[in-house]
């Protein structure tokens, strides 16, 4: 997208809690562990995905993508398509969007990915201080 910026990966962390499951150290109930409203939104509002859970491994997890910022006024807190994201991405100065992979069948569910879009300012590249 054309305004994406401070993108976070959470790859490391989600690998590091299904390592943690699979030597047993972690109760699947633990990590399968999905509210009914964030199921409810994989179903409605989820952008299905090739791939499959990495819990059950019987199904392909969905993506429910949120967006959180000053700016939104009633569409906070909300889950979006990636045709609104485009669409927002124009209309709003910055906003934070997470992306939630959620397997429906198990309820494993992880924090995937978050960055920044928005037609606001470019972030400063370099160091924030200077020297006079």
């Amino acid at each position: 997208m054309w305004s994406q910026r401070r993108v976070v990966d959470y790859g490391l962390a989600k690998r590091a809690v299904v390592h943690s499951v699979r030597a047993g150290r972690t109760s699947p109930g633990d990590v399968c562990d999905a509210q009914p409203y964030l199921l409810r939104a994989a179903r409605h509002f989820g952008e299905p995905t090739d791939r499959l859970c990495p819990l059950c491994e019987r199904g392909n997890v969905t993506n429910v993508t949120y967006v959180y910022g000053d700016s939104l006024g009633r569409h906070a807190g909300r889950a979006k398509g990636a045709a609104e994201l485009a669409e927002m991405a124009h209309d709003y100065d910055e906003f934070r969007v997470y992306v939630v992979e959620v397997c429906q069948g198990c309820s494993w569910n992880h924090l995937t990915v978050s960055f920044v879009l928005g037609n606001g300012p470019p972030d400063v590249v370099g160091p924030a201080w200077t020297t006079t």
